[in-house]
C-alpha cells in the first residue's frame, strides 16, 4: 500500500471536494452572495412541511459508517486496515469521529467489522460476497436477504480484447495526440500527496494512458461513492430502452399512490435531475444546520433500515422541478424503481446491473453493495476500479451504444448532459441528470464536460468534442491535494488531445 499518509486539515473542505465538480473562482465583492441569494429563493418557495431529522444517535451512524467503510476498503478493495482506517471514506464518518472508536475488530475468518465507541456503541458490518459488505442493525449478525452470487456471461478478459476484456492492441499513440502534455497530465494526476489508486483515459474508445498506485491494478475496485448515482440514471436508463419506463411519466411509487399524495406530481425525470423537491436535508445545503439532527443525506448509508421504504416517506419541500437539491433520496428512489421495475416483469433484481448492463460493455469488478434489506444503494455504496468506470464512460460517449447494440435510449446521453431546469433556476448551471457539468470550468459549455463524480475525488469525465473518456479514483485523505492538481491535469489533457468534431 502506498506509504504517503497526510494530514487532513479541513474536513470540511475535503467533504465539499468530494461531491462537488472543480471549483470555480468566488463572486466578485460587489456580487451577491450566491449562497444566500439560493437560501433566499428556496425559502420563498418552501411548502408548510415539517422536518423531522432521523432517528438514533450521531455517534452510532457515524461508527456504523465507518465500520461498512472499513469493511469495504479491507475486504473488497484488499487495503491494509490501518491504512484503510486512516485513509478513505471520510463522507460517512469523519476523520475526527473515528477517535470514539476505543475497539477495532477486523474478523478476516468470518469477514466482519466491528467497532465499538467510548459510550459503549458497538456496530457491524460484514462482507457478504459479490454484494460487499453489508451494514447490520444493532444485534443482528447477518442481513435480512440470501445474498445471491452474481453471474456474468463474459468471458476470460485475459484473452479478449478490450472493452469486453482486458487485451489492448499495442497500437502506438496516435500521431494527432501530443504526448508530452499526455505523460504530463497523468504526472499531474498522480502528484504527491493526491493519493491517485488508479486512472485510465480512453481517446475514440481506445485506452491511450493507465497507471495504478503500489498494491492497486487495473481489477481492483475502489472507494467510487456517488459516481454510483451516475450509475443509478444508467440502470433506470436501461429499463427506459426496454420499455419499462419513460423519463416524462409519474415516478409509479407505491408509498405515493393514495389519493390526494401530492408527491405523485414527481416524474422520474424530476427524480434524476435532483429536483424532486423532497425534505431530504443533506450537508451540501446551502442551508445546512447539523444542530436540526442527522442528515437525512448519511442516513440513507447508516441507517440499517429499509432505504427505499425511508426514503419513500419523505413529505415534499418544494414543489417537483423548481429547486435543485443534492441529496441522497432521489437517487435512492431512482434505485427503488430499478428494483420495481425489474422485479415487476419477474426478473431477479441483484442479478439485472451485471446482466442488462456490464455483460454489455465490459464491466466486471464494479461491486454495488445493499441495506440490510437487499435494496441496492447506489447513491454511493458502490466501488470499482477505473477500466470499470472508463467503459461506462464510453457508454455515454456512444450516445448508448455498446458493440453495436442500443444499451440507453437515443438521446439519453443529451440528457444526462443537460442543465436541469431547476438547477438553473436557481443560478447554477452545473447539474443534469445525475451527471455534473463542469465544462464552464475550462471556459467551455456546460455539458462540453460532463462527467460522475464520488467522495474524495472520484471522477469520470467525458468529453464528447474531443473523444475524450477519463476515470480517476483515489484515496479520500488525498483529496485536498487532488482538487488542486486536477484542472490543470484536464487542462493539460484537454490541450493534448485534437477535437474530434
Amino acid at each position: 500500500m502506498p506509504a504517503l499518509r497526510p494530514t487532513i486539515t479541513s474536513l470540511s473542505a475535503a467533504l465539499v471536494i468530494a461531491c462537488s465538480p472543480a471549483p470555480e473562482p468566488p463572486p466578485e465583492a460587489s456580487d451577491p452572495d450566491p449562497r444566500q441569494a439560493l437560501i433566499e429563493r428556496g425559502n420563498r418557495l418552501e411548502l408548510d412541511t415539517p422536518t423531522v431529522p432521523p432517528p438514533g444517535d450521531p455517534d452510532a451512524h457515524y461508527t456504523m459508517g465507518f465500520a461498512r467503510t472499513l469493511c469495504s476498503g479491507v475486504f473488497v478493495s484488499g487495503l491494509d486496515e490501518d491504512f484503510a482506517a486512516e485513509n478513505i471514506g471520510f463522507f460517512t464518518s469523519p476523520l475526527d469521529t473515528r477517535g470514539t472508536v476505543v475497539e477495532r475488530n477486523v474478523d478476516y475468518e468470518n469477514k466482519t467489522v466491528s467497532l465499538t465507541t467510548e459510550s459503549g456503541i458497538t456496530r457491524m458490518a460484514k462482507f457478504i460476497g459479490d454484494l460487499g459488505c453489508v451494514p447490520l442493525p444493532i444485534g443482528e449478525s447477518e442481513p435480512y436477504f440470501d445474498p445471491p452470487e452474481i453471474q456474468s456471461a463474459l468471458p476470460d478478459p485475459a484473452t479478449t480484447p478490450w472493452p469486453l476484456g482486458d487485451v489492448l492492441p499495442g497500437d502506438p499513440l496516435p500521431a494527432e495526440i501530443d504526448a508530452d502534455k499526455l505523460a504530463a497530465a497523468v504526472d499531474m494526476f498522480f502528484t504527491d500527496g493526491a493519493m491517485s489508486g488508479s486512472f485510465v483515459v480512453t481517446y475514440k474508445g481506445n485506452i491511450i494512458a493507465e497507471r495504478y498506485a503500489d498494491g492497486i491494478d487495473r481489477h481492483t475496485p475502489l472507494e467510487s461513492w456517488s459516481m454510483g448515482k451516475s450509475l443509478s440514471a444508467t440502470l433506470l436508463g436501461v429499463l427506459m430502452q426496454q420499455g419499462v419506463y419513460e423519463l416524462d411519466q409519474p415516478a409509479p411509487i407505491p408509498e405515493w399512490q393514495e389519493p390526494g399524495d401530492p408527491r405523485q406530481a414527481i416524474r422520474i425525470k424530476d427524480i434524476l435531475r435532483m429536483s424532486s423537491g423532497l425534505r431530504c436535508r443533506a450537508p451540501q445545503d446551502p442551508d445546512a444546520d447539523p444542530s436540526l439532527g442527522f442528515y437525512d443525506h448519511l442516513y440513507l448509508y447508516t441507517g440499517t433500515v429499509n432505504s427505499f421504504a425511508w426514503a419513500a416517506t419523505r413529505p415534499q419541500q418544494w414543489e417537483p422541478n423548481t429547486v435543485g437539491r443534492y441529496r441522497n433520496c432521489d437517487p435512492v428512489l431512482a434505485n427503488y424503481l430499478v428494483r420495481l421495475g425489474v422485479e415487476g416483469r419477474g426478473d431477479e433484481y441483484h442479478q439485472f446491473p451485471q446482466q442488462q448492463l456490464f455483460d454489455k460493455v465490459g464491466v466486471r469488478n464494479l461491486v454495488f453493495q445493499t441495506d440490510p434489506y437487499g435494496n441496492i444503494l447506489l447513491q454511493g455504496s458502490d466501488l470499482g476500479p477505473a477500466r470499470d468506470w472508463a467503459r461506462l464512460g464510453n457508454l455515454y460517449l456512444n450516445d448508448g451504444m455498446a458493440n453495436g447494440e442500443r444499451v440507453l435510449p437515443e438521446g439519453f446521453a443529451e440528457f444526462v448532459r443537460t442543465v436541469a431546469p431547476a438547477w438553473e433556476a436557481d443560478g447554477r448551471p452545473i447539474y443534469g441528470g445525475f451527471f455534473w457539468l463542469t465544462g464552464a470550468n475550462y471556459g467551455l459549455e456546460p455539458g462540453a464536460v460532463y462527467g460522475m463524480r464520488g467522495a474524495g475525488g472520484q471522477v469520470v469525465d467525458i468529453v464528447p468534442s474531443k473523444g475524450l473518456v477519463l476515470a480517476r479514483l483515489g484515496h479520500y485523505a488525498g483529496s485536498p491535494v487532488w482538487v488542486e492538481a486536477y484542472p490543470e491535469g484536464m487542462r493539460l489533457l484537454l490541450d493534448a488531445v485534437p477535437d474530434v468534431r
